[in-house]
């Protein structure tokens, strides 16, 4: 390809006719015109006029120019020139294309997908063949073996389906699949590598023998992002009254801010906190304080603007806090250091749940997930009632042993108590005291290890009974129960056969105790209590985008002893792990926890070519505007040498010159022409050129999407300005209303109550509710402002059996690029206009969720559902396309039976 500033030329040689051009000059010049033909009145006229030999004139210069313009024009296009050519790979050979598919490569995923587009692109121009080395492994063996060598045309599709995977590139892998595969193919190559700039390897080079491999078989280019940090989201540490937030980043050269947001199951954002983070720096840390009842609904952190499975982090029941009440024995001294019963239970469970102390009343008065007594009987009458009830409603009982308890049982334990316990040198006695037996699979201890030194000296001991081995939790060495447990309705009720000091066992001492404490707490919310090697089945995986959807056939179950080893790999993605169904176990397998700290690759071999990955247009091939302006030149040469022929007149020569003038403005005359005779749906101008065009590609994908899965025929979506241009026209108006936004003239409130008078329907889009709350503040506000002076009716939300949920297809929710807000309709019916609403208002920023960039991609992430939700989206989109223009015949259909009965009748 020969480059020429921003045009480079496809087919150079052809450049060569350009010389010839003054030949042209001279045999046009050399050839004259066709002679003109004059009819004359008569013979006689001529009889007196001399004869002299005459040479017609010649060709005009002003035609010649013309012509020669027209032949450059011709001789440039069938030379295939490209505006922005991609800057291509140096080197004459093959094409291979390395790619890391990682979580860190998906951030800017659309400019590494065009860069690789833009490569092959130059490659097919070149004739060259390409292949592709993905350095993300799959679980197929063959995934980090470079492909085929193919023409590039042919590897397009294969690169169009690349999407990000949810963990680390193995460039290990990748070297030895590139290593084998030089073995068939040993000729040189021309590497592109888009790399992710990271050194994935927790100590080490990896990065490098990969890039030395590279360069020594041909031109290595080296493809990366510039100036941007890359991110990853820690764990974050519960704390009594905030939930501390972490993340590490590459070294960026100037200082930033990154924002986590705090989401609910269904996507809503609860809080968010910002991390500021100083030029050079490469961790920051930020609080997010939320009181416990609304912390213990967050099951995700997100960073804001990082669209990856390294920013997202999902939250099970390790992160939670649970409020737990304790009540120890009713005389003074429960918290005295050492010797008091509530001592060693307060400091084993203060670091990750909220602590409660009272009475039982009290305590059960208020929202509480775990109540433990130390040693403390249970009186008949309301107090045992109300714990009963509670138990049996959800809550979690624990109860330590004690010689209260041993000579006072109740019915609000797991087992039948015998009279009096045993103790070392007792009646019921052991020689020497016991060592604890290992946790059987069944137990939610299974996979804790008892240490050695722990024994019990005094117990109290179960009465014999059928069921005595599945209720048991914990045993000593010699078989006898230590921990039972009984489920009572939703709840479930937990014995310690021992005191919660150290008066009868040293439990309290060890580590073992806050870790039995924890998983006591984790159970109160749900959490199944079969851990050991009970498989967690997937029930959501993440993509590399860190968006949640199914999990792939491929997926395998993670046994729950195992589960805190396991990395996230081909066989194991990120995700929710557990029972599938409402209620079920779930535990949250993230990928930063297993993640080294971000830092930069190695600097790749001398001699190695740079190249940036984003902010490069797209490139553009100018031959078929320079050949259709060389045919232009062409039909106005033949209209002068007509002219000049005497073949048409002047009228008509002037006529036909203000036709060719006038036809390149002609389409866009056609948009606001033929409004009334194609079907176009509009959006209000915002005079915001960004939420312009936001809504305008939304609209096009609407009205594509549209076409392609029903009959309507929709246009080009038009912008409107109400009280300047005609609204009557126009089934749907879209109107994304912006913070600023100001109240509508009189002329434009007099055109816009016109148009919903006459059955039009405007959406009104404040781009801020559900998940996306907190996005455009101030938004809901100026929507008051707008709709002050406007003919609104009252509202109601959309109901299950509103039509818009069942006009073409059958919905329960109604998403945009956000989710989980309410969207409002007409409350009463008007007749006059079919029952239909004349305004929708809503919050789910629908156009950008329906937006479709120049490239064919959905420039914004829908949020939390991604594909899914985006494709609820479009549904959403065509039922209300379906509603503007049929109005309520599909809530006419539930009369049909009732027609049909008075017809028979």
């Amino acid at each position: 390809m020969l480059q020429l500033g921003p045009i480079g030329f496809v087919l150079p040689w052809l450049l060569l006719a350009l010389p010839l051009l003054p030949a042209i000059w001279w045999l046009l010049r050399v050839t004259p015109p066709a002679p003109r033909r004059q009819v004359f009145p008569a013979l006689r006229l001529l009889r007196d006029l001399p004869a002299p030999e005459q040479t017609p004139s010649r060709t005009p210069w002003w035609l010649l120019l013309l012509r020669l313009v027209a032949a450059a024009l011709i001789v440039l296009g069938l030379a295939r020139p490209v505006w922005g050519p991609g800057a291509g790979t140096a080197g004459d050979g093959p094409l291979l294309l390395v790619i890391d598919d990682g979580w860190a490569a998906a951030p800017d995923w659309p400019a590494r997908a065009a860069a690789a587009q833009a490569a092959l692109d130059t490659a097919s121009r070149e004739g060259r063949r390409a292949a592709l080395l993905t350095t993300a492994p799959t679980d197929t063996p063959e995934s980090t073996r470079p492909s085929a060598l193919m023409p590039a045309e042919e590897l397009r599709a294969r690169v169009t389906a690349l999407r990000p995977k949810p963990w680390a590139p193995d460039r290990a892998a990748a070297l030895a699949g590139f290593q084998s595969w030089r073995q068939n193919n040993p000729g040189a190559l021309s590497t592109l590598w888009l790399g992710d700039g990271l050194e994935h390897q927790a100590e080490g080079d990896g990065s490098t023998p990969l890039a030395e491999a590279l360069a020594a078989a041909g031109p290595l280019t080296l493809a990366r992002a510039e100036g941007r940090a890359t991110r990853l989201l820690l764990p974050p540490r519960a704390e009594p009254d905030r939930l501390l937030v972490s993340l590490r980043q590459t070294p960026a050269p100037a200082a930033g801010q990154a924002s986590v947001l705090a989401r609910t199951g269904d996507g809503r954002a609860l809080a968010s906190t910002t991390i500021d983070l100083p030029a050079g720096v490469t961790a920051g840390e930020a609080a997010l304080e939320l009181p416990l009842e609304i912390r213990n609904q967050v099951v995700r952190l997100d960073l804001d603007e990082d669209e990856s499975a390294g920013a997202a982090m999902l939250l099970d029941e390790r992160f939670r806090r649970r409020p737990v009440g304790l009540v120890g024995p009713a005389q003074a001294g429960a918290d005295t250091p050492l010797i008091g019963s509530l001592y060693y239970l307060e400091r084993a469970l203060s670091p990750t749940a909220e602590l409660r102390s009272g009475n039982i009343e009290q305590l059960l008065a208020r929202q509480l997930s775990v109540l433990v007594l130390a040693d403390r009987p249970i009186s008949e009458g309301r107090e045992r009632e109300a714990l009963d009830r509670w138990v049996r409603e959800g809550g979690t009982l624990v109860r330590f042993a004690g010689p209260r308890l041993a000579e006072h049982p109740d019915s609000l334990l797991p087992v039948r108590l015998r009279a009096g316990e045993r103790q070392l040198g007792g009646s019921l006695s052991w020689e020497q005291p016991q060592h604890m037996a290992p946790f059987p699979d069944t137990s939610p201890f299974a996979g804790l290890t008892p240490p050695a030194e722990v024994t019990v000296s005094t117990q109290v001991l179960a009465e014999p009974d059928p069921r005595l081995s599945e209720r048991s939790w914990a045993r000593l060495a010699d078989g006898t129960p230590l921990v039972t447990a009984e489920t009572r309705g939703a709840g479930r009720i937990v014995l310690f056969h021992v005191t919660a000091n150290a008066e009868w066992s040293n439990l309290p001492l060890s580590g073992l105790f806050p870790d039995m404490l924890r998983r006591l707490v984790a159970l109160s919310s749900g959490v199944a209590g079969a851990e050991g090697s009970a498989p967690l089945a997937p029930v959501e995986t993440m993509d590399g985008f860190g968006r949640l959807g199914p999990a792939p056939s491929g997926v395998a179950a993670i046994a729950a002893n195992a589960f805190a080893e396991t990395r996230p790999g081909p066989r194991h993605p990120p995700g929710w792990y557990g029972v599938p169904g409402e209620g079920g176990e779930r535990r949250a397998l993230n990928l930063s926890a297993s993640l080294p700290a971000p830092r930069p690759m190695a600097a790749p071999p001398a001699g190695t070519g740079f190249q940036a990955i984003g902010g490069v247009p797209a490139e553009r091939d100018l031959g078929p505007w320079l050949l259709g302006a060389a045919l232009l030149l062409l039909a106005l040469d033949l209209l002068l040498s007509l002219g000049q022929r005497g073949l048409i007149g002047r009228p008509a020569r002037l006529a036909l010159l203000a036709l060719a003038l006038v036809a390149p403005l002609a389409p866009a005359r056609a948009q606001q022409n033929d409004l009334p005779l194609v079907t176009r749906i509009g959006y209000v101008v915002t005079d915001d050129p960004s939420a312009d065009e936001v809504a305008r590609q939304g609209l096009v994908g609407l009205s594509d999407y549209v076409n392609r899965r029903t009959a309507a025929a929709l246009g080009e979506p038009v912008a409107v300005r109400p009280g300047q241009d005609d609204l009557s026209v126009l089934p749907l108006l879209y109107w994304p209303i912006l913070p600023e936004a100001q109240a509508p003239d009189p002329a434009a409130v007099a055109a816009l109550n016109d148009f919903m008078r006459s059955g039009g329907i405007i959406l009104f889009d404040t781009r801020d509710e559900g998940s996306g709350e907190g996005f455009s503040p101030g938004a809901r506000e100026a929507l008051q402002r707008v709709t002050r002076s406007l003919a609104i009716p009252p509202l109601a939300p959309v109901t299950a059996e509103h039509v818009l949920t069942r006009a073409f297809y059958l919905l329960q929710d109604l998403p945009g690029r956000f989710a989980g807000g309410q969207v409002w309709v007409s409350r009463e019916e008007d007749r006059a206009n079919d029952s239909v609403s004349p305004v929708i208002i809503g919050g789910h920023d629908w156009a950008g969720a329906w937006a479709v960039d120049a490239r064919g991609s959905n420039p914004f992430a829908a949020i939390p559902g991604g594909t899914r939700q985006r494709t609820l989206a479009y549904r959403f989109g065509v039922n209300l396309v379906m509603y503007a223009l049929t109005g309520n015949y599909k809530g006419d259909q539930v009369h049909v039976p009732a027609i049909l009965e008075r017809l028979g009748n």
